[in-house]
């Protein structure tokens, strides 16, 4: 008989514990990303950063960004298969902006054999990569600081064989035959 009480109560008092437990731990009223609320003055529940906030990464990528790696074969291969990939659809394989998007109706970009694309500096090409300009959007989420100067190099070296002449390389030539 004492045996049959202990055990009700402890069936008992494992169903008060049970009846305790509900899905209001799971599932609690939050405040999403977006949403309105009075908890602010400002009524959004983002919140801004506070000032001084460095996001992970950024100090190495503002470093990349403002030191372009020399300018070796390895990262002109790297800048010519990255073109390839990213540029060349729209640009075209010369830089002529004649690319398969443009035989799709979509607008032409610039070639890169025009004179105020000549005469602008590597970090243009990289800054446009990365930002976007006029109806390019940016490939800032897609190609790395290191691929956007490798690009940047290809380009370089694009405007350079449109403009050399065989006199100023001797050696081809032999390479040619």
């Amino acid at each position: 008989m004492r045996r049959n009480t202990t055990t009700l109560l402890g069936i008992a008092a494992c169903a008060g514990l049970l009846a305790g437990c509900d899905l209001s731990m799971t599932v609690q009223r939050k405040l999403t990303t977006y949403a309105p609320t009075a908890l602010w003055p400002d009524g959004t529940t983002a919140r801004p950063l506070p000032a001084g906030v460095v996001a992970q990464g950024d100090i190495e990528r503002a470093a990349a960004a403002k030191d372009p790696p020399p300018v070796t074969e390895a990262l002109l291969t790297r800048g010519r298969e990255r073109f390839g990939v990213f540029c060349a659809p729209c640009h075209g394989l010369a830089g002529d902006g004649d690319g398969v998007i443009v035989a799709h109706g979509f607008p032409a970009p610039p070639s890169y054999h025009i004179d105020r694309l000549l005469a602008a500096p590597a970090q243009h090409f990289y800054d446009v990569i990365g930002n976007g300009y006029g109806v390019m959007f940016s490939y800032a989420d897609r190609v790395p600081p290191h691929d956007r100067w490798a690009i940047a190099a290809y380009i370089r070296a694009l405007q350079l064989s449109r403009r050399t002449k065989v006199a100023d390389v001797p050696d081809v030539a032999e390479h040619v035959r």
